[in-house]
């Protein structure tokens, strides 16, 4: 019986995040940016919106910071779901879907790297930190008494010096929870978490405009920072395996036995990423019981 194969070791793995993640948040205090410099590029994204009458922020962050039980709970999912369900979904990949994980994996840290970018080269201030004439109101800071954030976006009390304010464009919440619910529609077999799938990115959108902390432009951004990362992910991971990632449901041939003949003598195993030529003799070994 052949083992389940693992795209990598499990620790390994874990120190490749990490260090990604390490490198991604210290990346964003290093590129918080000239606060007028911030404000402008806030407002500019609020003049294209009202132009465009696209100014969705404006009615939900009203309708947010006069009903608490609506903001309450829009802060609680602003705060926490994206450290919870994204690393919730990268172990599922990992655990019940390996021959996608690692174009997961790359398309998601890609994807991260190029919103790092967009912070460095385009420092945005949030609607919740624009003058109160502009009409937003900061729903963290408002209904802060109910959870464990103070007035700086979702850092806990105390922390909010740790926290770039001005890294509203793009929305890596709105890419982050389109990367989990693009995955979870297509790899998951049970109607409710493939619909599940599809609802998150949608009521992530919904809550961060709601509470103030992006536009909906920094939205259209994020989801587009993933289609980049996804095209990026797919160029690097061709190289290596022919991985049908996007397929629902699929393994590739190599997954169903201990050896698959490439061509000409070309084998590879399955815990092998690249084939390796075999000799005549082993051509004929393996050929035998075939």
């Amino acid at each position: 019986m052949t083992k389940r194969p693992w795209p990598t070791r499990w620790w390994a793995e874990l120190l490749l995040l990490g260090l990604v993640y390490g490198a991604y948040s210290a990346g964003r205090l290093l590129a918080r940016g000239d606060a007028d410099l911030a404000v402008g590029h806030g407002l500019a994204i609020l003049r294209a919106e009202e132009f465009l009458h696209l100014d969705f922020e404006r009615p939900l962050n009203r309708l947010f910071s006069h009903t608490g039980a609506l903001g309450i709970p829009a802060d609680f999912v602003y705060a926490s779901l994206h450290y919870l369900v994204t690393p919730a979904v990268l172990l599922w990949l990992y655990h019940r879907r390996p021959a996608h994980y690692r174009t997961a994996r790359t398309w998601l840290v890609a994807s991260t790297l190029l919103g790092l970018i967009g912070f460095t080269l385009l420092p945005t201030c949030p609607p919740r930190l624009l003058d109160a004439a502009h009409g937003f109101t900061d729903t963290m800071a408002r209904y802060s008494a109910y959870g464990w954030w103070g007035g700086e976006a979702s850092a806990p009390r105390g922390l909010g010096s740790l926290t770039n304010q001005y890294a509203a464009m793009p929305s890596l919440h709105v890419g982050w929870a389109l990367w989990c619910g693009v995955l979870a529609w297509r790899h998951a077999r049970r109607p409710l978490v493939r619909a599940l799938g599809l609802a998150y990115p949608a009521l992530t959108t919904v809550v961060v405009m709601g509470t103030a902390n992006h536009y909906f432009l920094d939205a259209v951004a994020g989801a587009a920072v993933m289609g980049a990362g996804l095209v990026v992910a797919r160029r690097l991971t061709a190289r290596r395996t022919p991985e049908p990632f996007l397929a629902p449901n699929t393994q590739p041939a190599g997954f169903h036995g201990t050896s698959t003949l490439v061509s000409g003598g070309w084998d590879t195993s399955a815990r092998e990423l690249l084939p390796a030529r075999r000799s005549s003799a082993e051509d004929d070994t393996a050929a035998a019981p075939r």
